[in-house]
C-alpha cells in the first residue's frame, strides 16, 4: 500500500505560481509512474501530468505544456507539481496518484486526498 499526501494549495492570483509536493509513504514510490490529476468543480477529474520511476519520460495533458512541470525525488519518496503562469480555469482539486504509465498517461493504483488550488482574476 501506499499513502499518498499533497500539499501546497491554496489562494493565488492569476499569473502566479504554486508547487504541490506529494509525500508518499507505506512503500518506496521508486517502482511506480507518478502522476497529477484534477477535478474542477461540475467537472470530471481529468489528467494532468505523469512521470515515470526513473524520470526518463513526462507526459503532459497538452493545455499544461509549457507552464507545468512535474518532477520527482524517489530518495524523498516525492513528487512534485510546479505550476506557472496560472490562470482562473486551474481551479481545481489536484490530486496525487501513483501506478503504471499507460501510453502517454497514468493508470492509478493510488490516489492521495487532494489539495485545491484556487486562481483569482
Amino acid at each position: 500500500q501506499v499513502q499518498l499526501v499533497e500539499s501546497g494549495g491554496g489562494l493565488v492570483q492569476a499569473g502566479g505560481s504554486l508547487r504541490l509536493p506529494c509525500a508518499a509513504s507505506g512503500r518506496s514510490i521508486s517502482s511506480y509512474a507518478m502522476g497529477w490529476f484534477r477535478q474542477a468543480p461540475g467537472k470530471e477529474r481529468e489528467f494532468v501530468a505523469a512521470i515515470t520511476p526513473s524520470s526518463t519520460r513526462v507526459d503532459y495533458a497538452d493545455s499544461k505544456k509549457g507552464r507545468f512541470a512535474i518532477s520527482r525525488d524517489n530518495a524523498k519518496n516525492t513528487v512534485y507539481l510546479q505550476m506557472n503562469s496560472l490562470k482562473p480555469e486551474d481551479t481545481a482539486v489536484y490530486y496525487c496518484a501513483a501506478g503504471l504509465y499507460y501510453g502517454s498517461r497514468l493508470s492509478p493504483d493510488y490516489w492521495g486526498q487532494g489539495t485545491q488550488v484556487t486562481v483569482s482574476s
